[in-house]
């Protein structure tokens, strides 16, 4: 009995499968491998002026504070996958195309690389540096001395420094209002923004301002103080009905803050 041969695929066919074996598993390999991206989303707000955990955000030692305001200062945050968190091409992929997410490098929100712990370290340690800063930028602006006004700020799960400016903000509004002892920095509005602040007040960029403006409208403001440097990258993602405007310092922040009580011209980017 004679033995019956396969029938065998021309040489050239044969090279081409070759070749193309190699390409396939490298497109295999990068759809399913780990990327040094993290995945963010709009996150909470916090009112300032408010309270947490059944106590003030902003309280005093050596001063008492002026009358409630009848407006918010929302700071605002994002909400990022944890450093650990594995992110493929298909989720950066998903990511492009939704408004309500974005694509960030994970050494720019866990500088700490992916070591959770140390991540949250650092992120504490970031917040409260900020906090000092914001104590400081706002007893200054309002000719105080630490020495004699001890403050204490509270705001859970919220980390880095980029609550600052609106720390700032809030310490003014409790303890001086809108200068005149007749109301507060918000003239009854709901304002959020956010920034970085240092000791002479002034305002630095922080991540994930897209993401911020549309937390910020989504709980009800209407005006986002940005820093002046990200008006157009805040800008990419503006929701409907919420006003950007560029703020360098806190002085000039305080001053837009007065522009909004009285109706006047304000700045947008």
């Amino acid at each position: 009995m004679s033995e019956t041969s396969r029938p065998r695929l021309p040489a050239r066919r044969r090279t081409l499968a070759l070749c193309a074996l190699p390409v396939v598993l490298l497109l295999a390999l990068t759809l399913f491998a780990p990327l040094p991206y993290t995945l963010a989303q709009p996150g909470e707000t916090a009112d300032v002026l408010g309270s947490t955990g059944g106590k003030p955000v902003i309280s005093f030692k050596g001063a008492k504070p002026r009358g409630k305001d009848d407006g918010k200062l929302l700071s605002v945050t994002i909400a990022a996958t944890k450093p650990n968190a594995v992110v493929r091409v298909g989720d950066v992929v998903d990511a492009w195309f939704r408004d309500d997410q974005a694509v960030m490098p994970r050494q720019a929100v866990f500088p700490e690389g992916g070591d959770t712990r140390k991540a949250e370290k650092h992120i504490a340690k970031e917040m409260r540096e900020s906090q000092d800063t914001a104590v400081t930028a706002a007893l200054r602006q309002l000719h105080r001395s630490p020495k004699d006004v001890d403050v204490t700020l509270r705001l859970a799960d919220v980390g880095g420094p980029s609550a600052g400016l609106f720390f700032a903000l809030g310490i003014i509004d409790k303890l001086d209002g809108d200068g005149t002892g007749k109301g507060g920095l918000t003239g009854g509005h709901t304002i959020a923004g956010t920034g970085t602040i240092d000791a002479k007040g002034k305002i630095g960029p922080v991540g994930g301002v897209p993401l911020k403006t549309q937390a910020a409208r989504r709980d009800g403001a209407r005006v986002f103080l940005v820093p002046k440097s990200q008006c157009a990258e805040a800008s990419t993602r503006r929701p409907a009905g919420l006003r950007l405007v560029p703020v360098g310092t806190l002085d000039g922040a305080l001053g837009a803050l007065k522009q909004i009580r009285s109706g006047g011209k304000l700045p947008s980017c």
